[in-house]
């Protein structure tokens, strides 16, 4: 298992903002503690941006000229921003040399649509990571699994009609960003309702790799959100700590070379739920 970890990626935030620092930091000293070591990431270029994002995105973020309540102006967040896609780059390349990866980077991406800044979100990490190798893979099938309790609606609306990507998320209804209720083409979606437990997501989840299974990717990315955890502060589903564990193993035994990107999370026991899920990916 590969973990991608910078302390740059500490070094920024804004009071009282639930994606704070110290959600990852103290992931990543739980990590520390099981004796998992760390690659450092190198920052993805304004090439590997714009596979993605239009021109006026990556100037508005260069320049903090955007406005968003959630995703604040932050000083340097484009480099940080970069940082974090880069790790997704980097997480991604290493699954495709078959070693399991998991970027534990900051900002998240999902939410980041082609044009706009959202959710805690600047650039759209697993769009990145996913459209580097598709720009070098041509005819590659990428499934992208989202398990963030929020719809990554950027990550939809930006690969809907890919022929070469499928998405399949599992989510909370009437929640934030308020889309993901359909499915359509290559989009997947599972929206679920709140208080959804154990039982119920598993069985769901069945179905979603079932969905990964028949498309017969050559690779996977995971949108990894723990915020479907029963006492996240910012969600209202059931799952235990526990149940991280079997999802990982789930995820393993798709038996696709996987990269994972951290999402959401906001909770005590987050560092909890990412230790029991990186163990189960890395059997």
């Amino acid at each position: 298992m590969k973990l991608i970890f910078s302390p740059e990626c500490l070094t920024y935030g804004r009071t009282g903002h639930p994606e704070s620092p110290d959600r990852v930091a103290a992931i990543h000293a739980a990590l520390q503690k099981e004796r998992y070591a760390f690659t450092d990431p190198s920052p993805c270029t304004d090439e590997d941006v714009l596979l993605v994002h239009t021109p006026g995105h990556l100037e508005r973020i260069k320049t903090g000229r955007f406005f968003d309540w959630d995703t604040p102006v932050i000083p340097l967040i484009y480099e940080h921003a970069l940082l974090s896609a880069g790790a997704a780059v980097q997480a991604m390349t290493s699954a495709l040399e078959g070693e399991t990866a998991f970027s534990l980077m900051r900002p998240p991406g999902h939410h980041a649509t082609r044009d706009r800044v959202m959710g805690f979100c600047y650039l759209n990490n697993m769009a990145i990571a996913v459209s580097r190798y598709s720009a070098e893979n041509t005819h590659a099938r990428t499934a992208i699994l989202d398990i963030d309790c929020h719809h990554g609606n950027g990550t939809e609306e930006i690969f809907t009609g890919h022929r070469s990507v499928l998405y399949v998320s599992l989510h909370q209804t009437h929640l934030f960003p308020g889309t993901g209720l359909s499915s359509h083409g290559n989009i997947v979606n599972f929206p679920l309702p709140p208080m959804t437990g154990d039982r119920d997501y598993l069985l769901t989840l069945e179905k979603a790799c079932q969905h990964i299974r028949h498309f017969h990717p050559a690779l996977l990315g995971v949108s990894a959100g723990f915020d479907t955890l029963r006492s996240d502060p910012l969600t209202l589903f059931n799952l235990s700590a526990e149940l991280y564990s079997i999802i990982g193993e789930k995820i393993r035994e798709l038996n696709v070379p996987t990269f994972c990107l951290l999402e959401g999370g906001y909770a005590p026991d987050l560092p909890r739920c990412v230790l029991n899920f990186i163990r189960a990916l890395d059997k």
